[in-house]
């Protein structure tokens, strides 16, 4: 096992130090990272970061130690990256943000996956959870100038969402149980009559209400599979998702 650990670090993954850590809500904590190596990868609106936290950990599996976390704000002047990370489980990225210090060196990758902002539509829905809201600030501050955007962010308790990084709420907030999908649902009914033929939708966070809103887009709706984006970052049943 340690001998493929020191093949990550030295051949796939590079390094980065904790700069900043400070809690954004009373499970959110925003972690700065910096990297002169952050230069040297691309880095676009809604890529993720696979960070190495279970390294040096031999009680864990090898899939146990790397999670991945949405890029919430990248400034390649400072070479510094922002992460928004939620510590509602146990796991080991929440225990990991919950006990790092500033100074702490994690081995990182950089993911695009596909996920990513598109400034091709006229009209935007951005829906998710708590888990989803610094990927979704990142997007909205991405598609493009004089859209417009609609958007279904929730949480169980509304204190636990936090502003975009540079302070401002353009996301709308809303209290609701987990897994609202019947009550995500009657938002859309009231939103997208709105919309301009060109439109698309962002859905990301609890794996049960992107599928269900997916297949409501698709078969209610009739919305293309290209005006659709989708990625869930967890499962009550599962441990691992981005």
């Amino acid at each position: 096992m340690r001998i493929i650990e020191n093949i990550l670090k030295k051949v796939v993954l590079h390094e980065a130090v904790v700069l900043e850590k400070e809690f954004l809500s009373s499970t959110v904590i925003k972690i700065r990272l910096q990297s002169d190596d952050f230069s040297k990868v691309n880095i676009i609106p809604g890529a993720f970061l696979r960070l190495g936290i279970g390294i040096g950990q031999d009680q864990l599996s090898m899939k146990d130690k790397i999670r991945s976390y949405s890029i919430w704000d990248y400034q390649p002047s400072e070479t510094t990256v922002d992460l928004a990370i939620a510590t509602h489980s146990n796991g080991i990225g929440a225990k990991w943000a919950r006990e790092c210090q500033t100074g702490d060196i994690v081995y990182f990758k950089v993911k695009k996956g596909n996920f990513l902002a598109e400034d091709t539509a006229d009209s935007y829905l951005m829906v998710g959870d708590l888990s989803a809201l610094s990927h979704l600030y990142m997007l909205n501050r991405n598609i493009g100038k004089n859209k417009q955007v609609a958007s279904i962010v929730y949480s169980q308790q509304k204190s636990e969402l936090f502003p975009d990084i540079d302070g401002s709420t353009p996301l709308n907030f809303y209290e609701l149980r987990q897994n609202p999908s019947l009550e995500i649902i009657a938002k859309i009914k009231e939103i997208t009559p709105t919309f301009k033929s060109n439109k698309m939708v962002y859905i990301a966070g609890d794996s049960r209400v992107c599928m269900t809103l997916h297949t409501y887009f698709r078969k209610e709706l009739g919305w293309e599979t290209k005006q659709l984006k989708t990625k869930p970052f967890w499962n009550p049943i599962k441990k691992g998702l981005e």
